[in-house]
């Protein structure tokens, strides 16, 4: 694969003097998973790399999507009767589920066990995470499907939605404010997502079908609770962190332009994206939904991770996404009727964006490993022998 710099001069500069500043206040976290996190780094070889750690965890979330698509493809399990998930899937996603999130938490504990902790760790950390919330939200989208007592494609992607905005909040705060608030959704929905697969792999799907109150259903507390924590907890602690940084006087982008300038490529992702499902001549996404929703999350991935690297080495963020131009064309080509075979338009653009975002990924990491003359997955130093 041939590398592109895609990392400034001047940002390499500035990941030469970064420094990590978080505050985790969820109580989950705090007095919770934390302990148990410290519990389970302790057995970890301390030959471990914790990128290896990161995109491990990061792989169990892909098998899950992997796993779910070969089974429910098209999220109809639930509600067609010659469509059947084993028993056996939702404990393995479960497992997997809890897996990756125990080592999404263990691997910067590792990074400092081993006095490894570098920039590049928390970029891979970050990015990863970026891209996995397609991966987890359309896995679990399956145990309530489109059927009569599911949730329609249509609501799934505004969710999902929700949960991509709510993800980019952390790091416009922190692009704001120099310090990342970890959001308190994240840990609550990571053990209740785990445990809900494997209570669906003891009693079934079917007990998810069943009203809580009259007309009232799981599906629906599910959506709410999503909507609600993004709106009643997310974004106003994120305003609120934003607002007392200014009042401080220790905001780092005081022209409002600037302080919002982060929002504009994710903003036009969701009104092309959003065009295209509004008006596409064949309705893609009831066709398509799991591809389309893979598109749509790794094209935000690619665009957070691009806000994170701005975040991290203090320079300014990029105003477009340059894959949000060839975007515009194959909306367009779809919703004219240009091209009739959406599906196929669709594989197509899918298959680039992934692979743009691959190479993004891998050249990204490539550059800072050589600039900070380490190895990604290793501790061993390169030129040691």
């Amino acid at each position: 694969m041939a590398y592109y710099d895609y990392v400034s001069k001047e940002q390499l500069a500035g990941f030469d003097k970064y420094k990590y500043s978080a505050v985790d206040s969820n109580p989950l976290s705090v007095y919770v998973m934390h302990p148990f996190w410290n519990s389970v780094v302790k057995v970890l070889p301390t030959w471990l790399a914790p990128n290896l750690i990161t995109f491990t965890g990061f792989m169990f979330l892909v098998l899950n999507f992997l796993m779910l698509a070969f089974y429910d493809y098209d999220f109809i399990a639930s509600a067609h009767e010659h469509v059947h998930v084993p028993s056996w899937v939702w404990f393995a996603a479960g497992l997997f589920n809890f897996l990756a999130y125990t080592l999404d938490g263990v691997d910067g504990k590792q990074a400092r066990r081993t006095n490894s902790s570098t920039p590049l760790g928390e970029l891979f950390d970050h990015g990863l995470d970026s891209w996995a919330c397609i991966f987890f939200v359309t896995t679990v989208y399956s145990i309530f499907g489109r059927g009569e007592t599911g949730v329609s494609v249509a609501t799934l992607y505004y969710i999902l939605w929700v949960v991509l905005f709510s993800f980019i909040l952390s790091h416009w705060e922190k692009y704001n404010t120099g310090i990342l608030f970890l959001p308190w959704g994240y840990d609550a929905s990571q053990v209740t997502i785990s445990i809900v697969y494997i209570v669906t792999a003891v009693v079934g799907v079917e007990t998810w079908y069943k009203p809580i109150l009259w007309h009232f259903h799981y599906r629906d507390m599910f959506s709410i609770m999503i909507v609600a924590c993004s709106f009643t907890v997310t974004l106003p602690m994120s305003l609120y962190n934003v607002l007392k940084a200014h009042r401080n006087n220790t905001l780092k982008h005081s022209n409002l332009y600037e302080a919002f300038l982060p929002f504009l490529s994710p903003v036009l992702l969701f009104v092309l994206s959003t065009v295209w499902v509004v008006f596409s001549p064949s309705e893609i996404l009831e066709l398509q939904p799991r591809v389309y929703y893979l598109m749509v999350g790794t094209a935000f991935a690619n665009v957070t991770c691009k806000l994170i690297v701005c975040q991290m080495s203090n320079t300014r963020c990029h105003a477009l996404c340059w894959l949000l131009l060839p975007m515009t064309g194959v909306v367009g080509l779809a919703v004219t009727g240009t091209v009739t075979d959406e599906t196929m338009l669709l594989y197509c653009w899918t298959a680039v964006v992934i692979l743009a975002h691959i190479h993004y990924g891998v050249s990204v990491v490539n550059q800072l490993s050589d600039h900070f003359n380490i190895f990604a997955f290793s501790l061993k130093k390169p030129n040691s022998d």
